[in-house]
């Protein structure tokens, strides 16, 4: 759902960045608030939504395909102003260094991928992580749907807003909603999934930023990055030819998204997450330099935050 540049205009982009800017220093100051339990996972679980990104998978009879969002992941790991956060920073790596979404386009993004299923989905399914059952799944499920299909909504309007006539809207609409609910339905059993596979292994940790939850040894932090590292570097050889739900949609519609903007193709080091000249080659090199830069930025914003608590006084925090 990674939106271009040449689907929003000066004015929304721009609106879109100040709102994202201004949820982004909210959820820092509520940061440095938190139990410290939260500030182990940043780092290690932005690596492996990055990582996860980048695997499309086939969505069968469409010739689309998906990939995992993350934000319900990240929230129901971290809570939800360290899951922004880490939202933010992944897709912020992904358009500097990737041409992965526009740079324009940054603050649509990460409205769309971020605010909508952290702050708006979330908060109906919080109470359901803390007994993970069959009807806990189902909510979990339907959540995912709903987040997907708001951050849809949000491309439409973004766009619609951006006064992009050339799109042929009816049959854009017509294949653009359904297919996000396929991938909605992608998302919530991959989040289930995930979070089945945490609750086996350290169920005391999820959720990790409540006051029950217990700081990750270093064991757990390094099964996610292992985890990581696996998925950037062999489950990307395995993801999908297929274009994802919105250039798929926007075909149908026929308008043809052009190139990364200038200024992409000259600063981003690993365009499309090419590490070679050869345009066929992907890219478990540049999954790996992507997942080892998020997981270095995002350190350096836990730092930032320990040293806060340490130095700034009580009353200021």
């Amino acid at each position: 759902m990674h939106m271009s540049d040449a689907l929003v205009s000066p004015a929304v982009g721009g609106a879109l960045w100040l709102s994202s800017l201004a949820i982004a220093r909210q959820a820092s100051r509520k940061m440095e608030s938190r139990p410290v339990e939260t500030l182990p996972l940043m780092g290690v679980a932005g690596a492996f939504v990055f990582a996860a990104q980048m695997i499309n998978i086939s969505i069968p009879g469409t010739g689309s395909s998906g990939h995992l969002g993350g934000g319900l992941l990240l929230a129901s790991l971290v809570g939800p102003e360290a899951a922004f956060l880490i939202m933010f920073v992944v897709l912020f790596i992904q358009a500097t260094f990737f041409a992965d979404g526009g740079l324009l386009a940054l603050g649509c993004n990460v409205i769309n991928m971020g605010f909508f299923p952290i702050y708006i989905v979330y908060p109906y399914i919080r109470n359901s992580l803390a007994s993970p059952g069959r009807g806990s799944r189902i909510k979990i499920i339907i959540a995912a749907v709903i987040g997907i299909e708001l951050g849809a909504t949000g491309v439409v309007i973004e766009t619609a807003l951006s006064g992009l006539a050339s799109l042929n809207w009816k049959p854009f609409l017509a294949a653009f909603l359904p297919i996000h609910l396929a991938i909605g339905l992608l998302e919530g059993v991959l989040t289930v999934a995930i979070l089945s596979f945490l609750y086996r292994i350290r169920p005391d940790i999820i959720p990790s930023y409540t006051k029950s939850g217990k700081t990750p040894s270093r064991i757990f932090v390094g099964i996610i990055f292992l985890l990581a590292l696996g998925v950037a570097g062999l489950g990307s050889r395995f993801a999908s030819t297929h274009p994802d739900g919105l250039e798929w949609s926007l075909v149908k519609g026929q308008f043809f998204q052009s190139s990364p903007s200038k200024l992409q193709e000259k600063t981003a080091p690993f365009p499309g997450y090419q590490t070679g000249p050869n345009q066929d080659s992907t890219s478990s090199w540049a999954g790996i330099i992507g997942i080892l830069l998020t997981l270095g930025v995002l350190m350096g914003v836990r730092k930032v935050f320990i040293w806060r608590r340490k130095n700034l006084p009580p009353g200021n925090t």
